[in-house]
């Protein structure tokens, strides 16, 4: 039994005490006072169903985010590359280039890796 149907139970339990203390006439009060928690406990469960489902909902918007913001940052680091590159070339030779592009990748790979724990969270 779970927690929500637990507390329901401990409330009818509690309705039959107080109608078998109080007697048969208080017992349309004692009922409604029932269906009011019930009522109440249903409402607080479809609410709680219906914001987990709107956080399902909000998962693939979540990575179209991501993807935005991944093919952004790849975009300027292409167009960052090109001055890079030309001056790395133009110093260092082949070994310049290397390391340049070497640096390129491995900024965006890092990028890249906070973005998967990001989303993983």
């Amino acid at each position: 039994m779970d927690a929500h149907a637990q507390e329901l139970k401990k409330e009818l339990d509690a309705t039959m005490d107080a109608r078998r203390e109080l007697g048969p006439q208080y017992e349309a009060a004692l009922v409604d006072s029932f269906v009011e928690k019930v009522d109440t406990q249903v409402r607080r469960r479809l609410a709680e169903q219906r914001l987990a489902a709107a956080r399902g909902a909000a998962g693939p918007a979540a990575a179209e985010g991501n993807f935005g913001e991944r093919f952004g940052f790849a975009i300027v680091t292409l167009v960052l590359a090109i001055p890079l590159s030309a001056i790395a070339a133009a110093q260092a030779h082949l070994s310049g280039l290397v390391v340049a592009w070497a640096g390129i990748v491995g900024v965006n790979l890092i990028h890249a890796g906070r973005l998967r724990r990001g989303s993983a969270e």
